[in-house]
C-alpha cells in the first residue's frame, strides 16, 4: 500500500539494503539473517534489518573498546567533544522531518508530534550535554595522613570517562532514549554500542549515519540491530563493556542488573512506572481533566511515567471522569502520518492484545468501562479507555499496562491520596493538581517517586534528572547526574 506524506528521503531510507554500523562500516549480520519491521498503523512489513548474532555484537564492542583505548578519541579534548555534539545536533535539526517520519512509520506515533517533541527534545538534550563536555571537573584535597606527619603531599580527584557503554533502549521513544544515552557518553569521552529495541531500530540507524557525517572517529558509536534475547543478551554479558544503560521493562531491567553485578559492570536502569495523577478539590478541574487525559493518552499511553492512576477528591470525581471521557471519545485515531490524527496505534499486535486483555480483566471483575474499551484494525489500535469501580489492589491499579488505559479512583482527604499514590511497586513520576501551595509542599516530600510535577505531567527538561524509586530503576538520566553515571572518580596522592 502506498504511504502518504512521505519525504523522498524517508522512502529511500526504508528501501535501502539491511545494514548496521560496526566500527566505520555498514555491515550485514555475520550469518546474513534479517528480521522484518512492521508498520503499526497497517500491520504490514515496512522493511527488514540485520538480525545481529553474538559474533556481531562482540565485533561492535571490540570496535568501541579499540576506539576508547587506542584511537584519537581517548585523547580528544573537551572542546572537540562539545563541538562534535553540537554538529550532531545541527544535523538532526536539518533532518528533523525525516527523523520524525521514520519514528512514525516504525513506532506508530504522530509524525507531527514526533517532530516537535521527540526529535526536538533529543536535539535540545544533545546541545545541553555538549555544554557539560567542557565542565567536567575534579577537585584538590588537603590530606592529613597522621602516620606520615613529616611528609608533604599533593592530592586531587579526577573524573574520568567510564569507558565502553552498552546501551539498550525501549521502543516507545526510540530516538529520544538513544540520545539520552549517547549525549552524556560522548560528552564524557566514552564509546557506545547501541542495541535499539527489536521493533524500532530505524531512527537509531539514521542517527548512526549522522554520527559519521558529524565526523566522529570510527568505532565511537556502533549500532547493532536484532533481538533482545540474542543481541541484547550478548551485549549485556560482554566483559569488555564497562557500563550498561537500559531503558525498558522492570522484568528485563532486573535481569540486566543481576548480570551486571556478576562482573561489577556499572549500570543505569530506567524502568517501568505506574504514575499517580492526584486532583485535589481546589484544582482548576477543567485544566486538571485535560492534563490527566494528556498524561495517559499521549504516545498511546506507551510512556513509562504515564499518569495511569487517577485519584480525584470524591466530591469532584464523577465530573472529572466525565470530562476525561469526553476528551477520550473525541480523539481522532489513525495513521500518524496524517497530521490531524491525535492518537496512533500501539507498537505491535502483541502489545494490542496485552492491553486489551487488561481491559477484559477489568470487565470480568466488575469494573465499569467509562469510555473506550475496544480494539480495532487494520493496525494495532486500542481506543482510549477510562475504567472506574476498581479496587486499589486490583492488577489494573498495581501493574503497568503500557497503553491508553486510565484507572480512576476517588479519595477522601490528603492522607488518603498519599496512601494510595504510594501503594505501588513503582515510583517513577507523579503529578499533583492543586492551587494550594501549602498542601502541595506538604505532599511533595511524601510522594515516593523520582519526579513530581505540579499542575502538569511528564514535563521533562535536560537539566532535571529523571529516574525512579523502588522498581522504577537505579540511577538517573539527564542533568549533571547523567555525567556522574558515565564517569569514574580516581583519587591521586603524590608524595612530594
Amino acid at each position: 500500500m502506498p504511504l502518504p506524506y512521505l519525504l523522498p528521503a524517508t522512502s529511500a531510507f526504508i528501501q535501502r539494503p539491511p545494514r548496521m554500523l560496526i566500527g566505520g562500516d555498514w555491515v550485514e549480520a555475520a550469518d546474513g539473517q534479517t528480521m522484518p519491521l512492521h508498520n503499526p498503523a497497517t500491520g504490514e512489513v515496512l522493511c527488514v534489518v540485520p538480525r545481529a548474532t553474538p559474533e556481531d555484537v562482540d565485533r561492535a564492542v571490540l570496535a568501541a573498546r579499540q576506539a576508547f583505548d587506542d584511537s584519537v578519541w581517548s585523547r580528544t579534548r573537551p572542546r572537540e567533544r562539545q563541538n562534535l555534539l553540537w554538529k550532531l545536533a545541527d544535523l538532526m535539526q536539518r533532518d528533523a522531518e525525516l527523523l520524525a517520519q521514520l519514528e512514525c512509520l516504525n513506532n506508530g506515533k504522530s509524525a507531527a508530534v514526533a517532530q516537535v517533541m521527540d526529535v526536538q527534545l533529543a536535539i535540545d538534550f544533545l546541545r545541553y550535554m555538549a555544554g557539560w563536555a567542557t565542565k567536567i571537573e575534579g577537585s584538590s584535597v588537603d590530606v592529613s595522613l597522621p602516620l606520615m606527619p613529616g611528609d608533604q603531599f599533593h592530592s586531587f580527584i579526577r573524573r574520568e570517562a567510564v569507558g565502553v557503554v552498552g546501551a539498550i533502549v525501549a521502543w516507545n521513544f526510540p530516538l529520544l532514549l538513544a540520545c539520552w544515552k549517547l549525549g552524556p557518553a560522548l560528552a564524557t569521552g566514552c564509546t557506545v554500542v547501541l542495541k535499539p529495541a527489536d521493533e524500532t531500530p530505524l531512527t537509531a540507524l539514521k542517527l548512526a549515519e549522522l554520527v559519521l557525517e558529524a565526523g566522529y572517529p570510527e568505532g565511537v558509536f556502533n549500532v547493532v540491530t536484532g533481538t533482545g534475547i540474542t543481541a541484547g543478551s550478548a551485549l549485556t554479558h560482554n566483559p569488555l563493556v564497562d557500563k550498561l544503560t537500559f531503558t525498558g521493562s522492570t522484568a528485563v531491567g532486573k535481569q540486566i542488573g543481576k548480570i551486571a553485578m556478576d562482573s561489577m559492570t556499572r549500570v543505569t536502569l530506567e524502568l517501568g512506572g505506574k504514575s499517580p495523577t492526584i486532583v485535589m478539590a481546589d484544582a482548576d478541574l477543567k485544566t486538571a481533566a485535560a492534563g490527566a487525559a494528556s498524561a495517559i493518552f499521549f504516545n498511546q499511553g506507551q510512556v513509562c511515567c504515564a499518569g495511569s492512576r487517577l485519584y480525584v477528591q470524591r466530591k469532584h470525581f464523577d465530573n472529572v471522569v466525565a470530562d476525561i471521557s469526553d476528551i477520550a471519545n473525541a480523539m481522532k485515531l489513525g495513521n500518524g502520518l496524517d497530521p490531524s490524527v491525535e492518537m496512533g496505534p500501539l507498537i505491535s499486535a502483541r502489545q494490542q492484545e496485552r492491553v486489551y486483555n487488561y481491559i477484559e480483566m477489568g470487565r470480568e471483575s466488575g469494573a465499569t468501562i467509562a469510555c473506550g474499551g475496544e480494539q480495532f484494525g487494520p493496525g494495532f489500535f486500542v481506543k482510549p479507555t477510562v475504567i472506574v469501580d476498581v479496587d486499589q489492589q486490583h492488577s489494573l491499579v498495581q501493574e503497568e499496562i503500557f497503553g491508553p488505559v486510565l484507572v480512576a479512583i476517588p479519595f477522601d482527604d490528603e492522607a488518603d491520596a498519599l496512601r494510595m499514590a504510594n501503594d505501588s511497586p513503582y515510583g517513577l513520576g507523579a503529578s499533583i493538581w492543586s492551587n494550594d501551595l501549602a498542601a502541595v509542599h506538604r505532599m511533595i516530600p511524601r510522594i515516593k517517586s523520582g519526579s513530581v510535577w505540579v499542575n502538569c505531567h511528564s514535563a521533562l527538561d535536560p537539566a532535571l534528572p529523571f529516574g525512579g524509586y523502588k522498581m522504577s530503576g537505579v540511577g538517573r538520566e539527564m542533568g549533571y547526574a547523567a555525567i556522574e553515571h558515565y564517569t569514574e572518580l580516581k583519587s591521586v596522592l603524590i608524595k612530594l
